[in-house]
Parts: C-alpha cells; structure tokens; sequence
C-alpha cells in the first residue's frame, strides 16, 4: 500500500511540475514584472495543487490505496481534495521557488554581463573617437609651423617634413594600441619637440628628469605629447622670449608621476578649455583607469605652470 501511494504521488509530481513550466514558459511570466511574476506563481502553484491532488485522490479511490484518515472524507470528496492541495501546494512552492529564483539569478547575471559589455563597447568607441581626433589635430599643429618655415628657411622646412614623418610613423604604430612604454612615447615627444625646435630656435629650452625605472611602465600613446603641445601652444608660444618646457617621470608613493613643466601664466588662474589637448587627456584618463588616475594643472610659481598626471604603478611581471 505504501509502494503503490509513493507511486501515485511521485508520478503527480513529476507530470504536474513539469505542466507548471510548459504553462510558465507559454504565458511567459519570467519576462514580466517582478510583481506579476509573484502573483502568477502564487495562482499557478495553487491551481496545480488542486488538480494534483484531485488526480491523486481519484487513483487512492480508484485503487483503494486510502488510509484510514482518507476514507472518513468519502463522502465528502471535496474536503478531500482541499486537504491533500494543502499539503501538495507547500511542495510545488518549494519547487516554484527554486525555479523562479534559478531563471531570476540567470536573468540578473546575464543582464549584468550585457551591461558590462555595453559599457565596454562604449568605452572602446569613445576611446577610439578619441585617438581619431588626437592624430589630425597634432598634424594641424605641425604643418602649421612647417608652413612659417617654407618662406623663411626651405632647407629648414624639409627636415621638419623629414621630423614629421618620422612622428606620424611612430604614432601609426601605436595608434591599435592602448598604452605603450614611457620610452616610445618620450621618443615621439622628442621628435615633436625637435620639430618645434625648428620654428621656436634658441626661444625654446628642453629638459628632461626621467627616473630611468619608469621607462618600461604603460602610458596611454600620444598623451605625454598631447601635454607637451598643449604647454608649446599656451605657454611657450605667448612668450616674446620664449621659455622653457620640462619633462618629469618618477614614482611617487604607489604612483608613477608624469608632469609637463612649462613657462607661462594660467588665465585667470586655471587652464584654457577651448582646446583638445586638456579634455582629451581627462577623457582619456577617465576611460583607462577610472578614479585610479589623477590629473591636475595649476601654478606652480610665478613663471611655471605645471601639468601633472599620477597614473597606478604597472608591475611588471
């Protein structure tokens, strides 16, 4: 008698619960508010539990599998039927449950993940629409003073040509890159800067105070330079006499410091916003390594104006 109840209830079971999902499935309550996906499961576990137990009571009868509380309900088949949903609905609950909380974390992880991949997505043509507008605007910059230079000084003029070729194919080759070392980018900064050199002459003094350690950590590509030509244009450039234009590379704390020295005055106290050069950076920064970068411009004497940017130290392994 026992055996053949197992039987009964387990067969239920499995046909019912598996009704449950087809109808889950066909109605489909997982895409719905999470409020109705409740209620739907709630009224589904109850009219399931009813018919799950009208079924298993019918076989009971049928083959005269009752107990002895059972058939003091014989004459009163729906009391009967009430009795056993009661018991069963707490079982497909239990089963509901799990399967609802399965397909709502699977749901959750997937949405999640498809964030995730839209945010980087995005990242990557921001990034990308960034480094598009890096390349021409330094070109612009370039043959503009190649340009003072053909009436002035043509042998002059085709050596610059001869320096910008040689910038334009160390930025081709990092342009599918994302970061490069500190010593390829200091090589292009010094072709820029030799290039420059050209139009500014004796007007524009370079040094250099590079932690030699700090050659092989990652910079964004053409950022340092992108700095050098922002302090050039705004700094060196506004000066009869000229100045002087310094570069530092160091480590500080668990940072790796990178900072632009230049002669020149902040207007008003802050830096100018209508160029690409500073935006350019902080996006870039912002994009790369989120709050982990720091970027700053101020005044750091009365003739020096200093762009520092402190990017996380890259271990190398």
């Amino acid at each position: 008698m026992i055996f053949g109840r197992l039987i009964i209830f387990v067969s239920a079971g499995i046909i019912f619960s598996h009704m449950m999902r087809y109808i889950i499935i066909g109605l489909g309550v997982l895409q719905k508010k999470l409020e109705i996906q409740i209620l739907n499961f709630i009224l589904i576990t109850l009219v399931f539990a009813l018919l799950a137990s009208t079924l298993e009571n019918l076989l009971l009868i049928q083959f005269d599998l009752q107990n002895k509380n059972e058939r003091e309900f014989k004459d009163n088949f729906f009391l009967l039927v009430l009795s056993g949903a009661f018991s069963i609905s707490i079982l497909f609950f239990i089963w509901n449950l799990i399967y609802f909380m399965y397909h709502f974390v699977t749901k959750s992880r997937k949405q999640q993940l498809d964030t995730l991949k839209l945010e980087a997505l995005v990242k990557e043509l921001e990034l990308k629409t960034i480094k598009a507008h890096i390349n021409p605007h330094f070109i612009f910059n370039s043959l503009n003073g190649i340009r003072a230079l053909i009436d002035e000084d043509p042998n002059r003029a085709r050596n610059a040509i001869t320096e910008l070729s040689n910038i334009l194919r160390s930025s081709m080759q990092t342009d599918k890159l994302e970061s490069v070392s500190l010593e390829k980018e200091l090589n292009i900064v010094k072709d820029y800067l030799a290039l420059e050199n050209m139009r500014f002459e004796d007007r524009l003094r370079v040094e250099y105070e590079i932690d030699e350690d700090t050659l092989d950590q990652p910079v964004p590509p053409m950022m340092l330079q992108t700095l050098v030509e922002n302090a050039i244009k705004h700094g060196i450039s506004k000066q009869i006499m000229g100045g002087k234009i310094k570069i530092v590379s160091d480590f500080k704390d668990s940072y790796h410091e990178l900072a632009v020295q230049n002669t020149g005055k902040l207007v008003n106290g802050t830096a100018k916003g209508d160029g690409f050069g500073l935006p350019s950076t902080l996006n870039r920064l912002s994009l790369l390594y989120g709050e982990k970068a720091r970027f700053s411009i101020k005044q750091l004497t009365t003739e020096i104006v200093e762009a520092r940017v402190m990017l996380p130290v890259q271990m190398s392994i």
